[in-house]
């Protein structure tokens, strides 16, 4: 449902009284970038970020501050709102550039806006990134750079934005003095130890390192200007580290824990302090309404941090749902001890195609998997099937490897997780309901980030031969769009994955470069993919099925829950090839489902290359 907004309807107060009264507040909002500083206990960067460490030194760290999606448009629109991106739509990364526009619901304004109606000065030099249609008159001032400050002394009190690159920033031009060797870094455990993830390990730190240059001419700008003693200063990130698969995009903590740290005159921020409370970047929004003398909204999620009357959260939550052309849905929580994952798109595999396919350390990953090179943690963190609920350890396992969901020592956990999801989910979301198929068109064809590649595209595109595979598919897979003949080609690039689903099956593996892998969890499992529109044709002969398995291996094949045919697998058989001769009674009309049980030992490993018809 869509909303007109309306203005803002508030009476003005007098800026000269206000000046008096209320402070200026000046955000700088790095992109992408997780807290490996000195100030944050972080030995390689110890001294090497004086700028950031001084305001933790001379105001408040909060140490375990977190975002409320690990994607920057979600956060950043639901950071202007005050509220959680699912309440009102803007979940979805960069919604609004094209398809269905999304205006938010009536009398709710953006930060900026209420902050200008109360007599403040507002401005962002740099990055928006709103999911919705926004009133650019949010901000009436515009700052001549990101250091000069020197015409707002007239303009008091001000609320800005100063945005920096953070770990986007391009560390070639960095000072190679100024460098961390690769040699030196400690790679996070849930990424293999090869260079290439220790260049990207040591990137980060550059990219840090180079943004705290800047911060400290930000600083020297507001003191040249005389606005320090009456500034607050608060930089924090809009999520984690851009180059780390497990970072940005995902809900881990390292994707959802963010540096945030404040300073100001000490009437408003406290001196020399530590926080260790959680705290949900949402409370930012509150507590700079309430640093204006401005009472926080009725739809405002965030708290004051600094209220005498504050009560530490429980818990925080986070949400993921589509980033760029990758469908999704995901929701989080973390709590003092245990990180909680919900996933509702079990089909996707963990590391879902996205824009760093590209990169080289993804396509090194990828490699290392085809070839058998990843551990068995790697192989599962990030070419595993999705299961319907995470739990982590964080105090015990940060890097989030061990899910202890199933675990029946931690089954009270999990539960009280479950029910704390459920209540937040309560309050509203909006991402239960896929987006328009006018959005879906904009966002999965012909973008900057590439082609749609789940099966929600699929609604919309023209599939002339009826196979439930769209014409545009079929040629993006060098197939013949016309041949009306089923044809999974597992290892052609991903798409083929989607879709499938697995029952008593331990672990399924569908490789975004690899194979429709899995392992049976006990003697007998099923893999099925429903949503065709097959014609079967008189000339289909047989079902061909190209596999491996590292046990003798029994297959029985069902179409719209009909056996058409079986076959055994021999595990010598290396490259094996299976022929099914199709029962044609039950082999007719339209296929919508195909269903393949196997049968075989306990945690036998089967890998997919393709499934085919054979035509006479």
């Amino acid at each position: 449902m869509h909303f007109l907004k309306i203005g803002i309807v508030v009476v003005m107060w007098v800026l000269g009284a206000q000046s008096a009264e209320q402070p200026n507040i000046l955000w700088i909002y790095a992109e992408d970038t997780s807290p490996w500083m000195g100030c944050y206990g972080d030995n390689l960067n110890f001294g090497e970020t004086p700028n950031i460490d001084s305001i933790a030194d001379r105001g408040v760290k909060f140490t375990r501050a977190f975002v409320p999606a690990p994607v920057c448009s979600a956060t950043r629109s639901a950071m202007m709102v005050g509220q959680n991106a699912i309440r009102f739509g803007g979940h979805e990364h960069r919604s609004s550039r094209g398809g269905t526009k999304l205006y938010l619901p009536n009398g709710i304004n953006l930060l900026p806006e209420i902050l200008q109606a109360h007599g403040y000065t507002t401005f962002n030099n740099g990055k928006t990134d709103y999911n919705y249609v926004w009133d650019q008159g949010a901000y009436n001032y515009t700052l001549r750079s990101k250091t000069d400050f020197s015409e707002l002394a007239d303009r008091q009190p001000f609320f800005g934005q100063v945005q920096t690159k953070g770990g986007k920033n391009n560390t070639s031009r960095f000072s190679e003095q100024r460098k961390v060797n690769p040699a030196d870094v400690t790679v996070p455990a849930d990424y293999p130890d090869h260079p290439i993830f220790r260049r990207v390990v040591a990137q980060h730190y550059d990219a840090i390192r180079m943004d705290d240059d800047l911060i400290g001419r930000i600083l020297r700008g507001l003191d040249e200007a005389g606005l320090a003693e009456n500034t607050i200063v608060v930089y924090f990130s809009d999520h984690g580290a851009n180059h780390l698969l497990r970072h940005k995009q995902m809900v881990t903590e390292g994707g959802l824990h963010v540096p945030f740290v404040v300073m100001g005159p000490e009437r408003y921020v406290p001196a020399h302090l530590v926080r260790t409370d959680l705290v949900d970047m949402l409370d930012l929004s509150a507590t700079t309404l309430a640093w204006a003398g401005i009472e926080i909204p009725d739809w405002y999620e965030g708290r004051d941090l600094f209220a005498d009357d504050f009560q530490p959260r429980l818990y925080v939550a986070a949400q993921k749902d589509r980033l760029d052309h990758t469908i999704d849905r995901v929701r989080s929580l973390r709590t003092e001890r245990f990180r909680y994952v919900r996933n509702y798109k079990r089909d996707r595999i963990l590391l879902h195609p996205q824009y760093r396919d590209r990169q080289d350390y993804t396509i090194h990953l990828h490699h290392l998997y085809r070839e058998g090179g990843l551990s068995e943690r790697h192989r599962k963190i990030y070419f595993g099937e999705r299961p319907a609920e995470e739990l982590y350890d964080v105090l015990l396992d940060p890097h989030m490897i061990q899910n202890l969901a199933g675990d029946a020592a931690v089954e009270t956990e999990l539960k009280a997780h479950r029910r704390l999801l459920d209540e937040w989910l309560s309050l509203g979301d909006m991402g239960a309901d896929e987006e328009s198929i006018k959005t879906l068109m904009f966002n999965g064809e012909n973008q900057n980030w590439g082609e749609g590649v789940n099966e929600e595209y699929e609604v919309y595109r023209t599939d002339s031969d009826g196979d439930g595979l769209s014409d545009k598919w079929e040629r993006l897979n060098d197939r013949d769009p016309k041949d009306g003949r089923l044809l999974f080609q597992f290892d052609c690039g991903g798409w083929q994955t989607e879709g499938w689903s697995s029952v008593d099956i331990a672990e399924n593996l569908a490789g975004y470069l690899g194979f429709l892998d899995f392992r049976l969890g006990g003697t007998c499992g099923k893999i099925q993919r429903e949503g065709l529109a097959c014609y079967a044709s008189e000339q289909d002969r047989a079902l061909r099925i190209k596999l491996r398995s590292d046990h003798d291996l029994r297959l029985t094949v069902f179409a719209n829950e009909k056996q058409i045919g079986g076959g055994a697998m021999d595990a010598n058989d290396i490259g094996g090839e299976l022929e099914i001769r199709l029962d044609e009674s039950n082999w007719s009309g339209v296929v919508h489902r195909l269903d393949i049980v196997f049968e075989s030992a306990v945690g036998t490993v089967v890998e997919i290359d393709s499934i085919e018809v054979v035509r006479e």
